[in-house]
């Protein structure tokens, strides 16, 4: 019987080692397939997923041999987290490995936004030369805004900031004299107030039952005109019917999504937008950032499989259950 089950695709020399001490089910299109799931991890010890394995309440309960649950990503939306710590299983995740790569995205979009920079690619390859078409705008000197300001939040602000933006943020976890905000020379401001100043605003918010659909119409509505926003978090914080009316009668400039409310989504207007930039939740594919979210992944798995606590752990770093 296999020690780990890995429903995704998550592979490199971190997976290797696994394989090496343990016997490990690798089955990465299996998240796709409920019930064979739950056969699945009846006497696995430890599962690991990425984002798109639903790791429901009924799964918890069918993994019955289940210690550790490794979660290779930040977001904890995809896990019953809570049922999870019930049964005495640790719920393992990696919080800061991937938050280069996706502060690194975030701004890439806010400068291709700024200069037209995929339009006027597409425009170019097709043989035209409209160079005063796509006369953008600087960055420098603009009030970018950051809505939740963790390691990510941090991280893209920071780049910001180099780039000679003032920096608002909006997080109601921090106060005014928090380190990182002092460094950034950031303002600390309630969220109408950061929608109304920020020229950029780049949205770094969890997916919890209070920030489901936060950006809605109102929302869009308050941003200040011409602003481009900016999502590489989670899709459903955003009301994506409100924001292409936003986008669609000039309140914004423009808009730049990694994530969407449904994934993968449906073709519809947005994509016809050309102000508009989608890609496929790629914030955290970078071959570095996989290398670092396989590594601690598997590491936390190894220890708790040792006897040894989780070094990133939600709720509990050993289980309850015998290892």
């Amino acid at each position: 019987m296999p020690d780990i089950l890995i429903s995704e695709a998550i592979q490199g020399a971190a997976v290797d080692a696994l394989r090496s001490r343990f016997d490990v089910l690798y089955q990465p299109a299996l998240w796709e397939s409920p019930g064979a799931l739950a056969k699945a991890v009846r006497c696995c010890r430890a599962l690991i997923v990425r984002n798109q394995t639903p790791v429901t309440a009924s799964l918890v309960v069918a993994g019955k041999e289940l210690v550790v649950i490794g979660r290779a990503g930040v977001g904890l939306d995809n896990v019953d987290t809570r049922a999870a710590d019930d049964a005495g299983i640790v719920v393992a995740f990696t919080p800061d490995q991937n938050a280069i790569s996706v502060a690194e995205l975030a701004i890439g979009m806010m400068l291709s936004l700024a200069r037209f920079i995929p339009a006027a690619d597409r425009d170019t390859k097709s043989g035209n030369w409209n160079r005063h078409r796509f006369t953008g705008a600087e960055v420098y000197g603009k009030t970018f805004g950051i809505v939740g300001a963790g390691k990510i939040g941090y991280l893209t602000a920071r780049r910001a900031k180099a780039f000679g933006m003032r920096i608002l943020a909006c997080d109601p976890f921090l106060s005014p004299d928090n380190t990182m905000l002092c460094e950034l020379q950031a303002e600390l401001v309630e969220l109408d107030e950061l929608l109304a100043r920020a020229d950029v605003v780049s949205c770094h918010l969890p997916s919890t039952p209070l920030t489901v659909g936060m950006f809605d119409a109102a929302r869009f509505r308050a941003m200040k005109s011409g602003a481009l926003f900016i999502n590489t978090a989670r899709g459903n914080v955003v009301s994506e019917p409100a924001l292409l009316e936003a986008l669609k009668n000039g309140r914004l400039g423009g808009a730049a999504l990694d994530v969407r409310s449904k994934e993968p989504p449906q073709i519809g207007e947005l994509e016809a937008l050309p102000n508009v930039i989608l890609t496929p939740h790629i914030g955290a594919f970078t071959h570095e950032a996989q290398d670092r979210v396989a590594t601690a992944i598997c590491r936390d798995v190894t220890r708790v499989l040792d006897g040894m606590p989780a070094m990133n752990a939600v709720h509990r770093a050993v289980p309850a259950r015998p290892a």
